[in-house]
């Protein structure tokens, strides 16, 4: 039997939610919503399970996932209630949900909270640099090894549980017999959208945005294989060197473009932007831009005087690696892709 919570919309506008109880189910946005069908009332289902906290038919649906938040189920609401926004929010609500260690749920809710993380990540890093008397090729090569063993790591301790977490909310109660050939079948889903992310195709508006995400994809992975893999700090191979520069450029290019947007306002998805939203675009920014400069300056030889850049740039990463890949937007990233995934496995059991 569902649990009814009714101050469930409090929780959930601190992640971002506005006023969708203003909501009187007129039907304009699964009008115009593409993932709606007659036997589903997308996403007004997703609106009256927020409305009454339903919380564990929450947990286990995918529908927030398959939203890439075109927007124009917001712009057709004639209450403003903005389903668009909802998605958004739910998703972030689910992140906080999958995640164990709770840590996540702290970082969306309170931008306090962030800021204080983020100060004293730039502490630990300075001390420990403090402690290696900021010698350069000492940190650039401790900074090489942070890069492998955080990748590690994270996707270790803490992504793969929080997947498992997701597995078990969406299949543990109907589908946890699904065969394992099921789920070999459809492994290509994961990874189709995993780097190509096409089902934003399925959106008018978002054609151009597809394109970008891309781009972006391929040049984040791209320049993540070099920096870590073949070491492009220290390479002297010309082609590695070219790549690096080529991808650093494609990465902060493109998220450029994306702030410039979401400052903007452009379109209804960049017109309520979180604090999560611009961390995440502004330090993927960052990386690109410190990293293209600290290899210019070490082909300029005059990195050793600029020795400050490469900090700057070790900073940027930490953060971003150990507070916004493992519990901030970027895991969307992962997240998304899983859920189409598991719904092409409930798909095909369901035929079967």
């Amino acid at each position: 039997m569902a649990t009814i919570n009714p101050s469930f919309g409090k929780e959930l506008k601190k992640y971002g939610a506005f006023d969708f109880n203003a909501c009187y189910d007129c039907g304009n946005c699964t009008a115009t919503c593409s993932l709606a069908t007659t036997e589903d009332p997308f996403p007004r289902e997703m609106v009256r399970y927020s409305t009454l906290g339903l919380e564990d038919d929450l947990k286990s649906s995918l529908k927030p996932w398959l939203c890439y938040y075109c927007g124009e189920c917001s712009s057709q609401c004639p209450r403003e209630a903005n389903p668009g926004e909802l998605m958004m929010s739910l998703r972030r609500w689910l992140t906080a949900k999958y995640d164990w260690t709770g840590f996540s749920g702290l970082l969306y809710k309170s931008l306090a909270v962030t800021t204080f993380f983020f100060i004293l990540t730039t502490i630990a890093i300075l001390a420990y640099s403090a402690h290696l008397n900021f010698h350069l090729v000492t940190l650039m090569h401790k900074g090489h090894t942070f890069e492998m063993y955080a990748i590690a790591g994270v996707f270790a301790v803490i992504l793969l549980p929080n997947l498992i977490r997701m597995w078990w909310y969406v299949m543990g109660k109907n589908y946890n017999k699904v065969p394992l050939k099921i789920y070999y079948k459809n492994l290509g889903e994961l990874f189709i959208h995993m780097f190509t992310q096409k089902r934003t195709l399925g959106c008018d508006e978002n054609q151009t945005r597809w394109f970008e995400h891309l781009i972006l994809v391929f040049g984040y992975l791209a320049l993540l294989f070099t920096t870590v893999f073949l070491d492009w700090f220290g390479s002297e191979n010309l082609f590695v060197i070219c790549l690096g520069y080529l991808e650093s450029i494609i990465v902060f290019g493109v998220t450029f473009d994306f702030a410039r947007r979401r400052m903007k306002k452009e379109k209804e998805v960049s017109k309520h932007s979180q604090p999560s939203d611009w961390l995440f675009v502004i330090w993927l920014f960052l990386m690109g831009f410190t990293g293209f400069f600290v290899r210019l300056f070490i082909d300029l030889q005059i990195i050793e005087q600029s020795s400050w850049l490469y900090l700057a740039h070790i900073i940027i990463l930490a953060q971003w690696a150990v507070l916004i890949v493992p519990f901030g937007k970027w895991t969307h990233f992962l997240y998304r892709s899983f859920a189409m995934y598991l719904d092409r496995i409930i798909k095909d059991t369901n035929c079967n």
